[in-house]
């Protein structure tokens, strides 16, 4: 009997965002379905967009735990720059070279976690095993340093595949990684036994619980606060659509999006837009299916960066209607059910009108796509790809 692929997949640190969800949801399946996944994360906790989140108490990191993978953390603590090669000491690196030593194949979630690697080997201290690394962005320019990293990583091969989410990422980091690099693109996916419709009981107590009457139209902003997400087009955008539908709720959730944050209050004063109970500041929620479920609208205002967002395919498969800027693949990713904006509040506030005067139609057109959005498709594509890499590696040596 065939051993099982042994596979270990680096995390920056668990936090609040798309790119972690992802992945995460690729390991459990993957190790539901025959490979040994492990995973090290770099950070023990994250101060993020205002807020401190702890690895033990992420989602993620629970839902792992769950499957029976492995969850180990060097225990730093993870901040808005990536940690760079020379702050891992002696402690760090042997833990972490005893896990890569136990692995076929490592697997870097985005570039972030590469400077560990990098420190591995300037130390003598890299094991023998090839290295894969997950791309979920369009900007390789805002990775910062992380970029640096990973244009390093690729020239030395020590990183010898690139996985991106979408064609944007696949084009985006064609410079970086040069030709040296195998690239390919696995287009997201997520659980859609998870993200539903719900039935109409489940979606009245939903709306009960946040006080939004059963027949007020929704529209829902679910990101962290940060630049590359543009909250302020989208308070904009909720100034001039609130104008005119002055029944409308519309709820802001994700890391930063609290009251607590100042910078946030700042963007709700420029925007024109009063603190009152139809716009809901909701947080970090761990019930993104119920917010998903209620949604008439799921609305992403992104400047830059994005390259296939899950929020417009959670929302779809749930019978929202995506309403997007055109911004990495989000144009392709919502064909057929969604609609694509100007950067512009005013267009984005009509976008939501035409939307919501069609709603059965533009409904039944979300809901019909379903099949296309589930995760299998992308978890079989991943697996298909960490075994390749398994083979061409010693086929190369």
């Amino acid at each position: 009997m065939t051993a099982p692929l042994r596979v270990l997949s680096l995390y920056e640190g668990f936090f609040a965002g798309g790119a972690r969800v992802l992945h995460t949801d690729v390991v459990a399946g993957l190790h539901a379905g025959g490979q040994s996944h492990r995973v090290l994360s770099v950070a023990a906790r994250a101060r993020r967009e205002s807020t401190v989140q702890v690895m033990w108490d992420d989602p993620r990191c629970r839902r792992l735990v769950e499957a029976g993978v492995e969850v180990r953390s060097l225990g730093r603590t993870a901040g808005d720059a990536p940690l760079a090669p020379e702050t891992f000491g002696p402690r760090h690196l042997r833990r972490a070279a005893a896990m890569i030593a136990r692995a076929d194949i490592v697997v870097s979630l985005k570039e972030q976690p590469l400077g560990l690697l990098l420190a591995l080997r300037e130390r003598g201290m890299m094991p023998d095993v090839p290295v894969a690394v997950c791309l979920h962005r369009s900007d390789p320019a805002h990775a910062g340093a992380a970029r640096d990293w990973l244009g390093e990583a690729a020239r030395t091969g020590l990183v010898s595949t690139a996985i991106s989410c979408a064609e944007s990422t696949r084009d985006a980091y064609r410079e970086v990684v040069g030709e040296g690099v195998a690239s390919q693109v696995v287009a997201n996916g997520i659980d859609t036994e998870r993200f539903g419709p719900g039935t109409a009981r489940e979606r009245a107590a939903i709306r009960r619980s946040l006080g939004i009457p059963a027949d007020a139209p929704v529209v829902l902003f679910a990101a962290r606060f940060d630049a590359m997400k543009n909250p302020g087009l989208f308070l904009r955008a909720v100034a001039a659509h609130s104008r005119r539908r002055p029944g409308t709720h519309y709820l802001m959730c994700g890391a930063g999006m609290s009251a607590a944050n100042p910078a946030l209050r700042a963007a709700f004063a420029e925007a024109g837009v009063a603190a009152s109970a139809r716009v809901h500041v909701l947080g970090i929620r761990d019930d993104m299916p119920a917010l998903h479920r209620i949604a008439d609208i799921v609305a992403l205002t992104s400047a830059f960066g994005e390259a296939s967002p899950l929020c417009l395919i959670e929302g779809a498969a749930s019978g929202a209607t995506p309403v997007t800027t055109a911004v990495g693949d989000a144009a392709r990713v919502v064909e057929g059910f969604g609609v694509v904006t100007a950067h512009d509040p005013v267009g984005i506030a009509g976008a939501w009108d035409q939307v919501l005067a069609a709603r059965p139609a533009f409904r039944r057109l979300a809901i019909a796509a379903r099949p296309r959005l589930s995760r299998e498709r992308m978890i079989e594509e991943y697996r298909l790809a960490i075994e390749a890499l398994a083979v061409r590696v010693p086929l190369a040596a």
